[in-house]
């Protein structure tokens, strides 16, 4: 053996020469890794077809092998790491030549390019990066990462450490429009750097604090990472819990782990977001602690006067807090007792199949008993005496179609239960009244006249609700019904706007906070996926970003504002009207709202045009859609190549040889300290994208293949990722601020200051290990 190396061994460290060598000869990252994969396996193959490497492998037909395999032991299982002194045969790293190795790579790049970059079923997911990433620049572009500067800082300025926290504030809000790292902490040096040392601020706090509220968009969604980690995670736990449910002997992953292996892009997402609020929070806790122990490293700082009417603290406190809290918690308890819920009628047209055992029962005795390790004997038995009550009724009933006597009296049943106040009325209310509860707190010296009529109209509608409208009312007679009150709150709403719209923070956050609250609520609600839900925050950022070059312009953006109504009422006709007008008998109210929201549609694609336009005279559109074309074309350029990589290692027998190593540790928590120490070393010299497209396939299929929860898998694998982000000498989000930082900031300063907020990621890392409900707590309550 050529230095007493095995023949995989020298072939992975050439891979890895190779890969680093590559990327550090300053040529592009996707060319870089795909030529390292051209030239690694050139040289694998020359030495392989030189007799230099060997591989030493075990001998499957010796007597000590066969007695393994006679005990029980799956051959998966068995490994010269785990078992050293089995028999070897030495043979050639390319065991049938390195021509065919070559002839299978190329079939397998064309296939995988097709399944992952061209026609895949994962493409549809990878495409929420491209308008994900649109969505960010363009708001990059509309300065609203200044004007959140400004108004935070009016805010915070005031305490001690206010600058450094409203940083904080404002990097998590930047991370939830943008989810690009590099643009969120560029952006943020820029403005706000000068400004922090322009106050005494210690440069080590101002610049630390920059760089790490800037990585977290790698954590708080809508992430790029999440959403490139997750379309892989998903395929790689389906895969790894087949292959574990097949070696356990039981049929399926459905059967050994009693729910399907499946995890989403939507459902990472709301695993993510109390990692990426707590890290925030962690992050301002430090600043404002650090202020208090140093003022004079952090001092408070006046700004210029807010405008607007001065609000006393018993005002703020009841019509910011005490009265939205209270409309909040009312809805809410109303909905427990049942006043408020749903009107559905709808019957389906079969019944519901009998209720089934926790877990199936019915299995090999391998399978059982490899169910009762996972599960336990309490979850084990429970299913048991499940099964055997379904049994004793007669079994499982199977689902069957209903007849018109079950139907009526399904009907009759749904139209019992149903709840007075509907669901969406409530929530119509609740909303409009929040608006007009801050718009009284916003100028409380003002006429409360408008904001008392526009609350009794919402009573009014609610009143209506109850004693006037049904379940079977349809759905053009409830909007005739509610169609006065609704004026009512239409024309005091719009006096609320216009109050609010006085208050400099509101009329900065509201906007880009329901553009954001409309794209992770439709993610995180499960009403979609994250693809549509891209596209939305696409267009809405466009709309803003145009709004906004109007203003600046000092021309009128009440087209941008009719379009952004036109595209809410086609939502809300298509969630209440059925617009299935190719079924054989359609209502007339049905056509007329069919009608009526294709108009707004029609409307709504005109504007955006037109704001496209905007955009495209004012010197806007054409950078973004540059920078997105290369933002986007380097994401997939970099999955190609590493595609490419990824079957040189393959082909070699590289991952196989990895994968034995870490399954030679019994506990799977120490397989994966190990997997994140790795990646938190190699996040030092390689980007998020070679890491998750090189590394996690080939450690993937053992992580996520054992009873680890794959949410706290992933959401594990990204905080670790941010931190090596961070961390001296070598973190991306050092040199992203290095490069916009002025003369009088030095590389020590950045490090200094950034070495306390490494410690927080560390101490995030620690509580998400010891409480991984954190990450799991929300897709739990919610749901996908």
């Amino acid at each position: 053996m050529l230095l007493g190396l095995d023949g995989v061994e020298i072939g992975l460290i050439i891979v890895l020469l190779c890969l680093f060598g590559g990327i550090l000869s300053g040529f592009p990252v996707a060319f870089a890794i795909g030529g390292a994969g051209v030239i690694s396996f050139a040289l694998i193959a020359a030495l392989d077809s030189g007799g230099y490497l060997i591989h030493q492998a075990i001998d499957k037909g010796s007597d000590a092998y066969n007695a393994l395999i006679g005990s029980g032991i799956h051959p998966d299982k068995i490994s010269v790491f785990r078992y050293p002194d089995l028999p070897r045969l030495a043979e050639p790293v390319f065991a049938q030549g390195w021509e065919t190795a070559m002839d299978r790579n190329v079939s397998f790049i064309v296939n995988r390019m097709n399944e992952r970059v061209l026609a895949g079923q994962s493409i549809e997911t990878l495409l929420a990066v491209l308008m994900f990433v649109m969505m960010g620049i363009t708001l990059e572009r509309s300065k609203i990462a200044d004007d959140l500067l400004t108004s935070m800082s009016r805010v915070f300025g005031p305490l001690p450490g206010g600058l450094a926290v409203s940083v904080v504030v404002v990097g998590a809000f930047l991370a939830a429009s943008t989810g690009i790292v590099g643009a969120t902490v560029v952006t943020m040096g820029l403005l706000s750097l000068p400004t922090m040392l322009r106050n005494n601020y210690s440069p080590e706090l101002a610049t630390g604090v920059i760089a790490a509220s800037g990585t977290l968009g790698q954590i708080i969604p809508p992430s790029i990472v999440i959403v490139l980690l997750g379309t892989l995670a998903g395929d790689l736990y389906s895969t790894a819990q087949e292959a574990r449910a097949q070696e356990a002997g039981c049929s399926d992953a459905l059967t050994l782990l009693g729910e399907p292996a499946v995890v989403s892009v939507g459902t990472l997402f709301q695993a993510a977001l109390l990692p990426g609020i707590m890290l925030a929070f962690l992050y301002g806790a430090y600043a404002f602690g650090y202020a208090m122990l140093k003022p004079h490293k952090a001092p408070p700082v006046e700004f210029d006067a807010k405008t607007g009417e001065t609000i006393t603290r018993n005002e703020g406190l009841t019509w910011f807090l005490g009265v939205p809290v209270a409309l909040i918690v009312g809805t809410i308890l109303l909905g427990q007792v049942g006043i408020v819920g749903s009107q559905s009628v709808i019957v389906n047209s079969y019944s519901e199949a009998g209720q089934s055992a926790s877990l199936r029962t019915n299995v090999s005795e391998q399978c059982a008993a490899s169910m009762l390790e996972l599960h336990g004997q309490e979850a084990w038995d429970t299913a048991v005496g499940e099964q055997a009550a379904i049994d004793a009724s007669g079994g499982a009933v199977a689902a069957h179609q209903l007849s018109d006597d079950e139907r009526a009296q399904a009907l009759a049943e749904k139209l019992e239960n149903a709840a007075p106040i509907g669901k969406g009325i409530a929530v119509f209310a609740l909303l409009f009244g929040l608006v007009l509860v801050i718009a009284r707190g916003v100028q409380p010296n003002a006429d409360p006249k408008p904001l008392i009529l526009g609350a009794m109209g919402l009573l009014a509608m609610l009143f209506l609700d109850v004693v006037a409208i049904g379940p079977l009312t349809s759905p053009g007679v409830t909007l005739l019904i509610l169609l006065v009150p609704g004026i009512i709150v239409m024309r005091a709403s719009k006096v609320a706007a216009g109050r609010l719209g006085q208050n400099d923070l509101l009329r900065v956050v509201f906007p880009p906070l329901v553009l954001i609250v409309a794209v992770l609520g439709s993610i995180l609600g499960g009403i979609t996926n994250p693809t549509p839900a891209a596209a939305l925050g696409a267009g809405g950022a466009i709309l803003l970003a145009a709004y906004r070059k109007l203003q600046d312009q000092g021309k009128s953006g009440a087209p941008i504002l009719w379009g952004t109504g036109a595209v809410v009422v086609m939502l809300l006709l298509g969630t209440n009207f059925d617009m299935r007008i190719n079924q054989e008998s359609v209502g007339f109210e049905n056509w007329l709202a069919f009608i009526a929201a294709f108009t707004c549609f029609l409307f709504a694609f005109a504007v955006i045009l037109y704001a496209c336009w905007v955009l495209f005279a004012g010197g806007v559109l054409s950078p973004v859609m540059r920078e997105t074309a290369k933002v986007t074309s380097m994401v997939f350029s970099i999955l190609i190549g590493s595609q490419l990589l990824n079957l040189v290692v393959i082909s070699f027998g590289g991952e196989h040889y990895i994968q034995d190593f870490l399954k030679s540790f019994d506990d799977v928590r120490t397989v994966f300290l190990i997997v994140m120490l790795v990646l938190f070393v190699l996040g030092f010299v390689l980007d998020f994208l070679e890491i998750i497209y090189i590394v996690i396939p080939i450690v993937g299929p053992v992580i996520y293949g054992d009873v680890l929860d794959p949410k706290w898998v992933t959401i594990m694998i990204a905080v670790n990722l941010q931190t090596s982000f961070l961390t001296p000498p070598f973190g991306f989000a050092l040199f992203y601020l290095r490069g916009v930082a002025p003369k009088e900031v030095t590389t020590g300063h950045i490090y200094r200051g950034v070495i306390p907020f490494v410690l927080i990621q560390v101490v995030g890392l620690g509580m998400l290990a010891l409480f991984p409900q954190v990450v799991t707590i929300i897709p739990n309550l919610i749901g996908n």
